[in-house]
């Protein structure tokens, strides 16, 4: 299975601009620019799309893993803080907080934090961060 995304982007970094697209077309052309991501401009981010991903993906494992301890949420709602920091003259991100409010009838306290923790290690999205990243570049005239 495989999903794409696509960012086209015009001009130099903070006089310029660009958009965001996915395969879906949930985002079409969304803009995003140098106010958008390190000032309060209208549009998206980088780093606002990475936590909604994290946070989509967290939820979802958890609801698998809740039902292997035989639980069902009746809500799961997770935000996700992107950091992103200057270091060693640019930009990193050095972590994600994932911030849990669950709704579990019944629930054992114990077994859902070992549910919710599983999920942080096992989520597709978690695991990324430690993924190889490879590139294919192109100089087109």
């Amino acid at each position: 299975m495989k999903r794409t995304a696509s960012a086209h982007w015009q001009g130099g970094l903070k006089d310029g601009k660009g958009t965001v697209s996915t395969q879906s077309g949930v985002l079409d052309e969304q803009q995003y620019s140098f106010g958008t991501r390190f000032e309060d401009g209208k549009g998206t981010n980088p780093e606002e799309l990475i936590g909604a991903a994290h946070a989509g993906c967290f939820s979802m494992a958890l609801s698998m893993v809740l039902g292997e301890h035989d639980m069902v949420a009746d809500s799961i709602d997770t935000k996700a803080t992107v950091h992103l920091e200057e270091q060693d003259g640019g930009f990193a991100v050095p972590k994600i907080h994932l911030e849990l409010r669950a709704k579990i009838p019944g629930a054992d306290v114990d077994k859902f934090l070992e549910a919710a923790e599983a999920a942080k290690e096992n989520c597709p999205i978690s695991k990324l961060f430690k993924a190889e990243i490879t590139l294919d570049a192109k100089l087109e005239s």
